[in-house]
């Protein structure tokens, strides 16, 4: 099997996205695996602080590697690690890269607390892929009923190209998310049409700003990946990735799809407690939404 870094190096040559889908449970990462043995295509599993605990840092290891099998190229990120410690954990327990997230930091502590996260990360796993946050989009996958009042939403609040540059430059990250337009969450409709027969009804995220990435890949020269990849434009997906996007995060609408396919289920089964029964809907209705994305990152005609 490839390394991670030849697989975004590839992606890079062919002007394609690596999808990068964040789970939380069994169903999830059996959705992402059925869908990428199908296709045969690379995929990043990421778990974040919080699903990291739920599941267990070496049982996800483990998990993915029991699906991974050889046989598909699927890797591992900690996502939206904080601490030194936990940098450490991920490093010692075998993932494959790490995104220390200091977005919501001044240019010069995140700078600081980054070349830590690598000097401690690379010391445990030398190849082990390191990712920078610069530019705070919001704080979990959730449905937001408006824009986040702290997150960078305007143009005047994106990430810079010249501090971009100075990040890559210090740091030395393999890997940067720029704040460009994008945002964790997706918007829920504020009046969503009657007669639906359950799910959410969302409204587009905000446009990204495409020029802004080409402008911070011409000054950082590394990969860059795009987080709150949900409630984005197909459109504006392919124009990201043709700017510099190698590797793109979708979370909450594989959440949506998730809570949307188990309330279904259960509301037309409601004297069933198998939970393998409740679920296998649910996960073909995941498999939907993975394919489909992976598809588009991958310029894949259907």
């Amino acid at each position: 099997m490839r390394s991670l870094t030849e697989v975004i190096k590839d992606a890079e040559e062919r002007k394609i996205a690596i999808g990068h889908f964040n789970i939380s449970n069994l169903e999830q990462l059996k959705a992402v695996a059925d869908v990428v043995k199908k296709m045969n295509v690379p995929v990043i599993i990421g778990v974040s602080k919080g699903e990291r605990e739920f599941i267990g840092v070496d049982q996800v290891v483990a998990l993915v590697e029991s699906f991974r099998n050889g046989e598909i190229e699927m890797y591992l990120n900690a996502d939206h690690t904080h601490s030194i410690e936990k940098v450490r954990e991920a490093a010692e327990a075998g993932f494959n890269a790490i995104l220390f997230d200091g977005g919501k930091l001044p240019l010069d502590e995140n700078i600081k607390q980054t070349l830590e996260a690598i000097r401690v990360a690379k010391s445990v796993a030398p190849d082990i892929l390191i990712e920078g946050e610069l530019g705070y989009i919001g704080g979990g996958s959730e449905i937001l009923e408006k824009l986040p009042e702290d997150a960078a939403i305007s143009s005047e609040s994106f990430t810079k190209p010249e501090d971009a540059e100075k990040f890559v430059k210090e740091t030395g990250v393999d890997l940067l998310a720029p704040a460009v337009g994008n945002i964790h969450g997706m918007l829920a409709h504020p009046n969503p049409p009657a007669g639906g027969e359950g799910g959410f009804e969302f409204i587009p995220n905000p446009r990204l700003d495409i020029p802004r990435i080409r402008a911070i890949k011409e000054a950082v020269r590394i990969p860059l990946v795009l987080h709150g990849g949900s409630g984005i434009s197909d459109e504006d997906f392919i124009s990201a990735i043709d700017a510099g996007i190698s590797i793109i995060h979708i979370s909450t609408e594989l959440r949506a799809a998730w809570r949307g396919g188990v309330e279904r289920e259960l509301k037309e089964n409601k004297n069933e407690v198998a939970p393998y029964k409740v679920m296998a809907d649910v996960v073909n209705e995941m498999e939907e939404v993975i394919e489909k994305k992976l598809r588009l990152f991958n310029k894949i005609q259907i």
